[in-house]
């Protein structure tokens, strides 16, 4: 299996969603006084994996 620069984006794109999914539904889940808070960092680590799977290709 070789990496190229193309799935090296691809997986660490996978890898900055599930961790911003998780974090959102720790915060809704398990610290509920910490909502807003890791709602927001959610949100940044899949707007960051977003952008990691836009510059697949382009790099």
């Amino acid at each position: 299996m070789r990496l190229n620069k193309n799935k090296i984006f691809g997986i660490a794109a996978l890898i900055l969603f599930l961790i911003g999914i998780a974090i959102i539904l720790l915060g809704v889940y398990v610290y509920k006084e910490y909502t807003i808070v890791l709602t927001m960092v959610g949100v940044g680590f899949t707007a960051v994996a977003w952008t990691f799977n836009a510059l697949k290709g382009r790099i």
